[in-house]
């Protein structure tokens, strides 16, 4: 949306030095010949402004777009008969600022990611009424909060930056009979003073305890998040206070979190994370997310999909309904319950958080276990491997276990017939 695309399918360059002079920075690799690529800072520091915006791009707009979507439309047929679901207006546009200097150096304002959603979204929905569009796709809180506009919060009555866009995605519906936003969604990766937890190693003790915790930004009205965020805006109790927005502003839009990572998804500690978010996610009631980016196949972030995807290999996964569960103690052992449809199967992921073997007793309330549950663990005692252990009896009233340290559980009981 942001009004220009690059000329060719390869990196090109806004900021020669040949073209704007000497620079703060170059790249000595995209131009071997003998000029320079640019960051665009002179070498006092000072932004060029005046560079041309055609220098390397060509002007974009829906018109010129519309044949893309229309494209997708014939090849892979509409939305609803199994073609491209969702359409997300951009990546970032509060971020333009920063990363397309070249053609956008201005803050992204209000008004300006209003207008630019409307008119993209709109064609998007008028090529495929079946198509689904998501958006601001926004960076973090500063931009949940304002834009980089100054004055721009007060000039729109003080309103939080993105509740305003919900209310004006409201308000075109509203004028013109379309909803044009079905995904109300933005980007969070966890930050900490003086840590670094998102898309970092698992790092010492600490470090890791400390990324086990700040999964309760995401719910917990108890929890102060340790960042300079926290400090300002306690608690973030962030989804509950997503959908809350949404109740207000625009109900019937879905929430997503189209990028997230806690980090450590190659340890344990990062698996025991990710397990944690997919629970939480469940039960908060996110419609997507996607995780930026992916473990390999083969390092424990991936087992913690698997225990709820398909912990016993062949196909058994956490159910599709989720049930009220809570554990005494979340920061130590927390609990997660949803049912399965296709055969009444009560599933649960218990997962661990400590350095030590936990036994607890696990209480039943509305739900008559058919017969003994299955048991599948993954933890440090094989990061290769989800293993099933004995099965377990349960009674009406529930069920006690040990849990591994550092683990995560499964457990699967059949539902009296």
């Amino acid at each position: 949306m942001i009004g220009y695309v690059n000329k060719l399918s390869i990196w090109n360059c806004g900021f020669r030095v040949s073209k704007y002079g000497p620079q703060e920075k170059t790249n000595p690799y995209i131009f071997p010949e003998g000029d320079k690529c640019g960051n665009g800072k002179r070498p006092d520091g000072t932004l060029i402004t005046d560079n041309n915006r055609l220098d390397v791009s060509v002007i974009s707009n829906p018109a010129f777009q519309k044949p893309w979507v229309q494209h997708l439309v014939k090849t892979h047929r509409t939305a609803a008969n199994g073609g491209v679901q969702i359409y997300q207006m951009d990546n970032e546009p509060s971020g333009w600022g920063n990363t397309h200097r070249d053609v956008h150096p201005e803050a992204t304002s209000y008004d300006e990611l209003r207008d630019r959603t409307y008119e993209y979204a709109s064609m998007v929905k008028a090529t495929d009424p079946t198509a689904k569009v998501l958006g601001p796709s926004d960076f973090g809180w500063p931009v949940y909060v304002d834009s980089g506009v100054k004055g721009d919060r007060e000039k729109h009555g003080g309103v939080w930056f993105a509740r305003w866009y919900l209310q004006q995605m409201r308000a075109y519906e509203k004028n013109k009979g379309v909803r044009i936003l079905d995904y109300f969604d933005e980007h969070y990766y966890p930050s900490a003073d003086n840590t670094c937890i998102a898309l970092c190693p698992a790092g010492d003790a600490k470090t890791q305890a400390l990324r086990l915790r700040s999964t309760r930004s995401l719910w917990d009205a108890t929890y102060t998040d340790e960042s300079w965020i926290g400090k300002y805006n306690p608690p973030l109790t962030l989804l509950p206070r997503f959908k809350q927005w949404i109740k207000e502003d625009y109900p019937g839009t879905k929430l997503a979190i189209t990028e997230y990572n806690w980090g450590a998804l190659d340890s344990m500690n990062g698996a025991l994370t990710q397990a944690d978010i997919l629970g939480i996610f469940g039960r908060e009631q996110v419609d997507l997310a996607t995780l930026w980016g992916p473990p390999k196949s083969s390092e424990p972030g991936a087992y913690a999909f698997r225990m709820y995807m398909n912990y016993d290999g062949k196909g058994g996964n956490y159910g599709d309904t989720w049930v009220r569960s809570r554990s005494t103690d979340p920061g130590i052992l927390s609990i997660y319950g949803a049912h399965r449809s296709r055969d009444g199967v009560l599933t649960m992921v218990i997962i661990n958080k400590t350095q030590n073997n936990i036994t607890s007793n696990l209480s039943l309330k509305g739900f008559k276990p058919g017969g003994k549950a299955q048991v599948y663990t993954y933890s440090k005692a094989n990061l290769g491997a989800i293993v099933r252990q004995s099965d377990l009896g349960v009674s009406a009233a529930g069920f006690g276990a040990t849990y591994p340290a550092n683990s995560i559980t499964l457990v699967a009981i059949p539902k009296q017939l």
